[in-house]
């Protein structure tokens, strides 16, 4: 086999750096989800090809290149431990067009580079579709097919001559995709459905609870749901949001049973008063919680059950953002009778360890004489008593109720929550830990209420006789500005100063609701554009009752429409120019000499020959031709015309 090649002759210096720019706008949005090592080789390949092009060096011989390729694909497949799926197939690719700079010879190497980075581009999209993906998709495209136009350009053709006609491909594409978009009968699920890449989804809340796990999400701004009340939004102080349920403690953590099918638990919640109604939009968490107003009766989202413990859970992690509809009573009562074994669960504390906190707890239970008074005397205990809130507290060792109650006397709500809930044990009352977020924050542009993660919240509820499990919040006892106004509203209130929370600057703040309210229609508009909207849609611009069929007859009439429609345009624009007045005296002067026009024979040369080979006089071929040349190339002089016109008609 003949030996291909390897020396650069400097002819792709000027395309190069287009193929390289293209490569690394597609790359990305990829960056931040990729190891460090393949940024890095990107890099590294990219200035090692652009210096060889320069210097007119030697390529990499091919055992180079192939010894690279299986270091970098055993690479990948060491960091991922697989080779399929959005992380290690983006990561594939993104290594393989670094490594295929090294062997581009030729501009038919630098348009499969483009290739690469067009899919390079669309696969952004299968980990999320941000409201900045169109405009990225659209700017990376352009990039690309300025990049494939410079390839080709002339010598006096400018890159922003290359850059506007890529615009106007982009103009011709876009009704067409438009009508796709709207028209394309749409699947079972909107577009936010496609699973993201699980090593970046937030996984907020867990199934287990030690001091300190809350307070670090309390720090993070991260949206975790947003909510669309159909009517007025509840004060912050009824906002709790239910998640899971701790039920088991060891002595420092608090963990949950895992959630199974079973008995119907709906029945033993009794719903009172006026329900609320709302739309849920929850963000990707990998856990199988679905979150809740308090108390929830009717929800919308498919393959989820109540468990025993009143929490609402997914047969699978959700991987993905998902909006469901959600009928919740703030007045209820659940389980009004407590069977003997559970209750044994649930007054169960270690034998070892926070000693001194349950001989309190019983000394103080024993003095209040009754289950309530006992209730409001702790809690009077934590509001009287020198007991902070705040997001940085001291660390606990072992007992760490016994630290917490008698020694730090400073923590955030599963703090408090967990010495409440072992104080209730001990005691001989059966409590149990609820996880979720508390509050939310109104958006004043879109109306609806974001919960962040800094609203994650832990608080107990305890099971009294003729109330069944009754909702307690120890936090309010400390800080009741907490779930009063929530973490966001406290901090713009300047209370929040005294836990570690800062307010963003007004003009911040306003642009941070803006731009939440842009990403909420994106998500509602865009992403959800699913059957249901899409019927809506149709029928509002006038189909009766859409169906797939129509849709797609529909479609195709509308992209041969628009096909046809373009391709009109550009004939229009790219047609033939008339010829001038000259132009055509001038052909009827060819036809009186009886002699055929050779290719790229000039009128000076044209003479010469009808002079010879015609039997027009001489006089009337120059005469002719003079007033041609300067009716033609000549200034813009009407007499010009007027004396060739006058030059043909005397031919006899």
């Amino acid at each position: 086999m003949k030996a291909q090649p390897r020396g650069t002759d400097g002819s792709l210096l000027a395309s190069l750096p287009w193929t390289m720019g293209a490569l690394t706008v597609s790359l990305a949005p990829h960056v931040p989800y990729l190891p460090f090592w393949i940024t890095g080789g990107f890099i590294g390949c990219a200035v090692w090809r652009y210096v060889i092009e320069r210097r007119r060096r030697m390529l990499p011989s091919r055992w180079v290149r192939g010894g690279l390729a299986l270091v970098c694909f055993l690479g990948v497949f060491g960091t991922y431990s697989s080779i399929s799926g959005v992380g290690p197939g983006s990561a594939l690719l993104a290594i393989m067009a670094a490594l295929k700079l090294l062997e581009t010879r030729k501009r038919r190497d630098q348009f499969v580079l483009l290739f690469i980075s067009i899919f390079l581009v669309m696969s952004s999209l299968l980990r999320e579709q941000y409201l900045w993906s169109l405009p990225y998709v659209i700017g990376s495209t352009l990039i690309i097919l300025t990049a494939w136009l410079r390839m080709s350009a002339g010598a006096n053709e400018t890159a922003r001559q290359s850059f506007t006609t890529g615009g106007r491909l982009l103009l011709y594409a876009a009704p067409l995709a438009i009508a796709m978009w709207v028209l394309f009968p749409r699947l079972s699920s909107p577009f936010w459905a496609v699973p993201i890449d699980t090593s970046r989804a937030t996984s907020g809340l867990s199934d287990t609870m030690s001091p300190g796990d809350i307070s670090s999400l309390s720090m993070s701004n991260e949206v975790a749901f947003r909510v669309q009340f159909d009517g007025e939004v509840p004060a912050s102080r009824d906002l709790y949001w239910r998640g899971l349920v701790m039920t088991r403690f060891n002595g420092r953590t608090w963990t949950g049973s895992e959630p199974r099918v079973g008995t119907p638990v709906e029945d033993q919640i009794s719903f009172r008063g006026e329900p609320v109604s709302y739309e849920l939009t929850l963000e990707p968490t990998r856990q199988r919680w679905v979150f809740t107003l308090d108390m929830p009766k009717e929800w919308s989202i498919e393959r989820t059950f109540m468990g025993p413990q009143q929490q609402i859970f997914h047969v699978t992690p959700i991987d993905q953002r998902v909006a469901y509809r959600v009928t919740s009573y703030p007045d209820y009562v659940v389980q009004a009778e407590l069977p003997s074994i559970y209750r044994q669960s649930y007054t169960h504390v270690p034998d070892d360890g926070n000693r001194r906190s349950a001989k309190l707890a019983r000394q103080m239970r024993e003095k209040a004489g009754s289950d309530t008074a006992y209730i409001d005397a702790v809690l009077a205990k934590f509001h009287e008593e020198e007991y902070f809130y705040t997001l940085q507290p001291p660390p606990l060792g072992s007992s760490p109720v016994d630290r917490f109650l008698f020694y730090t006397q400073q923590g955030f709500c599963e703090h408090y929550a967990s010495a409440f809930a072992f104080m209730m044990r001990s005691a001989g009352i059966p409590s149990r830990i609820v996880l979720g977020y508390q509050g939310g924050e109104i958006n004043p542009i879109a109306g609806h209420l974001i919960v962040r993660q800094s609203d994650a919240h832990a608080w107990t509820e305890v099971w009294l006789e003729r109330y069944g499990w009754y909702r307690v919040d120890p936090t309010a006892a400390v800080a009741p500005e907490r779930i009063e106004y929530g973490t966001r509203g406290a901090a713009l209130d300047g209370i929040g100063e005294l836990w570690g929370f800062t307010a963003p600057p007004r003009f911040l703040q306003d642009l941070t609701m803006t731009w939440d309210a842009l990403n909420a229609k994106w998500n509602e508009w865009v992403l959800g554009y699913g059957p249901e909207t899409q019927s809506q849609f149709l029928e509002w611009l006038g189909m009766v009752d859409p169906n797939w069929r129509k849709m797609l007859l529909t479609l195709v009439g509308s992209v041969v429409a628009l096909i046809l429609m373009i391709s009109a345009f550009m004939m229009l624009r790219y047609r033939r120019p008339t010829k001038d007045r000259a132009s055509i005296l001038y052909s009827k002067f060819i036809r009186k000499t009886g002699l055929q026009r050779r290719t790229g024979e000039t009128e000076q040369e044209f003479a010469l020959r009808a002079e010879v080979e015609s039997t027009l006089p001489i006089d009337h071929v120059t005469s002719v031709t003079g007033a041609y040349l300067d009716a033609r190339y000549g200034p813009d002089d009407d007499n010009a015309v007027t004396r060739l016109r006058t030059a043909i008609a005397a031919i006899p």
